[in-house]
C-alpha cells in the first residue's frame, strides 16, 4: 500500500526500552498490575521521572494550574507559538495494566529523541504533557486535570471530590505541599497547545482483526459515570425473618441486572464495576450500599435511554442516582485524522468507548487526534494488558513521523488545515459505526482510511 518513510533512527528500539524499563516498576503490586493512584508517593515518583527525562533532553517543565506537567522545547508563548504536543497520562486504574497511559508518555520523548536524530528542527515549538488523574482512580472523575485546565471541572468541585480513604482532593493537594487554592483552569497553558496527539494502546481487538499495528483515532464515544445510594434497614443476619428484612443488597441485584439488559436493549456498554457496603459485616444484613455506574454508547441518545431506566428502577426501591461525571461525543478534527491517516500509509481509522484527555482537550476547541497501537487480546484496565514490543516501535515511529510533519513545515502547517477545531461530523462520513473510513465510503464498521493491503504504517 502507499506509505510514507517513518521518522526512525536504529535507537528507537533502544530508546523505547531505556524509557519503558525505568518506568516499569513505579507503582506494581503483587499479581503484575498497577496503583499509580493521583497524589500520591507512587505519583510524586512518575513525575519526578517526567521532570527528569524531561531535563535530560533540555525541555523546560511548567506545571499548570491543574497539576498537568508540560515539557516543552522552544517558547510556545513566542512568535512560533502555539506548539505541537504529544503525550498522555502515568496514573492508573486499581490494578491496571503497565500500557494504558505510559505508552503515550514513554512513544513521546521516543517520537522527540528520533525526531531530533534525524536532524530536524522545528519550526513550531514541541511540547510533551503529562496529564493529571486521568483515571480517575482515586477521586472519581476521569480526566480531572484536563477537565480542570480546561473549565470542564470546576475547582470548587474537585477540591470536595472524595476518595475512599475519606481524603478530599483539597486535602491530597495539601500533603504534597501544594495551595489548593491556585487550582482551576488554565487559559494561558492551553492556549500554548495548537496541536494535540495522543498516542495510547488500543482498548480492544479492531486492530488484530484489521490486520495493522497502528491506526489513527477519529473520536470518542460519548459515556459518563453515576453514583447510586441504595438504602436498607440494618439487622441481625441470624434473627431477621426474611419477610422483615429491607436489604439494599437485592437492590442491588436488581440494579446490576437491569443495567445489563437495558445496555442490550440500547446497544451500549453499561459496567457496576465499583460498590460500598455499610456497614460491611458478613453476619449484618447491610444499612447502605453504594454503586457506581459506567454507562457508554457510540450515540448519546443511548446513554439517556441507560440512564433512564436505571434511574425508574432506583426510584422505585427509594434509592437516589448522581451524575458524577458525562462527556458528550467528541469528533477530532477531521481534516486532521486524514492528515494523519495518509501520512502513515492509509492506516485505520477507529473511534473508541474509551475517554481520553485527547477528547477533553478537542471539546474545548484544542485540534486533537490520536494513534492507536495493537493491543493482541484487547484487554485492558487488567494487568494482563499488553501490547507486542515491535507493535510498540512501530507506534512511537509513526509518532515521529506526525511530529515532523505537524512541527516541522512552518508555518501555515498547523494541525487543523483547513478542517479547524470545530469542524464537526464523523471522519469520514459513514453512518456512524465505530470503525468507519476516513475518506468516505459506505461506513463499514472495520474501513480503511482509503485502501491499503494490511502491512504496516
Amino acid at each position: 500500500m502507499a506509505s510514507v518513510s517513518q521518522v526512525s533512527t536504529p535507537s528507537t528500539d533502544a530508546t523505547l526500552a531505556s524509557l519503558w524499563g525505568a518506568l516499569e516498576p513505579v507503582g506494581r503490586v503483587d499479581g503484575g498490575g498497577y496503583r499509580r493512584f493521583a497524589w500520591t508517593s507512587e505519583d510524586a515518583t512518575l513525575r519526578e521521572w517526567f521532570a527528569g527525562e524531561a531535563a535530560a533532553r533540555g525541555l523546560e517543565v511548567v506545571e499548570d494550574r491543574a497539576g498537568n506537567l508540560w515539557a516543552w522545547w522552544g517558547d510556545p508563548d513566542g512568535p512560533a507559538g502555539p506548539g505541537v504536543v504529544l503525550g498522555s497520562h502515568l496514573d492508573s486504574v486499581p490494578d491496571g495494566g503497565a500500557f494504558d497511559g505510559p505508552l503515550g508518555v514513554v512513544s513521546a520523548f521516543a517520537a522527540l529523541d528520533a525526531y531530533r536524530a534525524g536532524g530536524h528542527t522545528p519550526a513550531r515549538p514541541v511540547g510533551i504533557a503529562c496529564f493529571a488523574d486521568e483515571e480517575g482512580a482515586r477521586f472519581g472523575v476521569a480526566c480531572a486535570g484536563s477537565r480542570l485546565l480546561t473549565g470542564a471541572l470546576t475547582p470548587e468541585r474537585a477540591l470536595a471530590l472524595q476518595g475512599d480513604d475519606g481524603a478530599t482532593l483539597a486535602d491530597a493537594l495539601r500533603a504534597t505541599g501544594r495551595d489548593p487554592g491556585g487550582l482551576g483552569p488554565d487559559p494561558d497553558a492551553l492556549r500554548r497547545v495548537g496541536a494535540f496527539v495522543e498516542l495510547h494502546i488500543e482498548q480492544g481487538r479492531d486492530l488484530v482483526e484489521l490486520g495493522h499495528p497502528v491506526a489513527v483515532g477519529a473520536g470518542v464515544w460519548p459515556h459518563g459515570r453515576w453514583r447510586v445510594r441504595l438504602p436498607g434497614q440494618a439487622n441481625h443476619a441470624g434473627t431477621t425473618r426474611l419477610e422483615d428484612r429491607l436489604d439494599p443488597m437485592l437492590a442491588l441485584a436488581a440494579l446490576v441486572l437491569e443495567l445489563r439488559r437495558a445496555a442490550g436493549r440500547h446497544r451500549a456498554l453499561a459496567t457496576c464495576g465499583k460498590v460500598r457496603v455499610h456497614p460491611n459485616a458478613v453476619n449484618a444484613i447491610p444499612a447502605e450500599v453504594l454503586a457506581w455506574l459506567d454507562i457508554r454508547a457510540e450515540v448519546d441518545p443511548a446513554v439517556s435511554a441507560v440512564v433512564g431506566e436505571v434511574e425508574t428502577l432506583v426510584a422505585a426501591h427509594g434509592g437516589e442516582i448522581r451524575e458524577e461525571s458525562r462527556t458528550a461525543p467528541t469528533t477530532f478534527p477531521t481534516a486532521l485524522v486524514r492528515r494523519l491517516a495518509g501520512l502513515l500509509g492509509e492506516v485505520p481509522v477507529l473511534t473508541t468507548g474509551a475517554g481520553h484527555d485527547a477528547g477533553i482537550l478537542a471539546e474545548a476547541g484544542v485540534p486533537a487526534a490520536m494513534l492507536f497501537v495493537r493491543n493482541p487480546t484487547g484487554v485492558s484496565h487488567a494487568p494482563s494488558e499488553h501490547a507486542e514490543w515491535a507493535d510498540c516501535v512501530a507506534g512511537a515511529e509513526a509518532l515521529a513521523t506526525v511530529l515532523a510533519d505537524l512541527a516541522g513545515e512552518g508555518e501555515g502547517a498547523g494541525a487543523g488545515g483547513d478542517g479547524g477545531a470545530g469542524e464537526g461530523g464523523q471522519a469520514g462520513g459513514g453512518d456512524g459505526d465505530r470503525r468507519g473510513q476516513a475518506g468516505g465510503g459506505d461506513g463499514d464498521r472495520r474501513g480503511q482510511a482509503g485502501g491499503g493491503d494490511g502491512g504496516r504504517p
